[in-house]
């Protein structure tokens, strides 16, 4: 998401904690990644997203893909409740928008550099629904968008059901030059089930997995930022965008509305160099 830009209860105990599987990496390296999160939401309260761990984007400027929902920082777009975040997008007028949505970042409370992050969360669907699980640099060292890159974790569009991609933006690789690093991988039950997404981080490779299965890979080059910025820290962030250049290509379905992600935890684990 360019920054030019089950649903069921569960119990408590139905969230598995990390364990040693957690420590696993490129070996070829000495990389593992640790066993207990060094930043973690498993959602067991209820109210607004924990403050000491979220902040909001809110505006409805576009955001610079000619998005059509105005982000909130309201319990009714973003709430937790029986262990899950829920982020919702209405069809409802605010600011001059004809929809609201929420994205919730980590920036300054929960960055990264290196390591592991997962993401449980099932998505919402209907035509012109975007959501992304994504990171954007923290302190932009190289620069605006897209120089100090962007890393895409997960994106989906409403009419392309199912379909999950995982991308990287830089300076040398991004989309509106057409030579983005992506790969793309249909998975069944993408709105109906809980899927993980992960992202490894270490300085020779990102690499991203839906529910352990490896699908993107991005080797670093060893040349410039240009190619490779991903050595300064980043922040996650979650959100559901509303129609928009990618989401909204094949029109809106005003029905589809509201229309939720949900999200069981969210993790981050440090790399460790052995």
């Amino acid at each position: 998401m360019a920054v030019l830009v089950a649903g069921s209860i569960k119990a408590q105990n139905d969230k598995t904690q990390p364990a040693t599987k957690a420590a696993i990496g490129n070996p070829e390296k000495g990389l593992i990644f640790d066993t207990i999160p060094i930043f973690a939401d498993e959602f067991n309260y209820t109210g607004l997203p924990d403050p000491n761990k979220w902040g909001y984007d809110i505006g409805g400027s576009g955001w610079g893909n000619n998005e059509l929902q105005y982000y909130t920082n309201q319990l009714k777009n973003a709430f937790v409740a029986n262990g899950k975040l829920t982020i919702t997008a209405y069809k409802e007028e605010m600011e001059g928008r004809n929809y609201t949505s929420a994205r919730l970042i980590t920036k300054n409370k929960g960055d990264i550099k290196y390591g592991r992050i997962e993401v449980k969360a099932q998505l919402p669907s209907g035509l012109g629904t975007w959501p992304a699980i994504w990171m954007l640099p923290t302190d932009w060292v190289y620069g605006g968008w897209p120089s100090s890159g962007e890393i895409d974790i997960m994106e989906h569009v409403g009419y392309d059901q199912d379909v999950i991609h995982i991308t990287t933006h830089s300076e040398k690789y991004y989309f509106k030059i057409n030579t983005q690093k992506s790969a793309t991988k249909k998975i069944e039950n993408a709105s109906t089930q809980y899927h993980v997404y992960r992202l490894d981080w270490t300085p020779e490779k990102i690499t991203g997995y839906i529910d352990n299965e490896l699908i993107f890979t991005n080797v670093n080059e060893g040349t410039d930022y240009k190619a490779w910025p991903f050595d300064q820290r980043f922040h996650l962030l979650l959100n559901i965008a509303v129609g928009g250049d990618w989401g909204g290509a094949k029109g809106i379905d005003e029905k589809a509305f509201p229309a939720s992600m949900l999200v069981d935890y969210v993790r981050f684990y440090k790399m460790i160099e052995k």
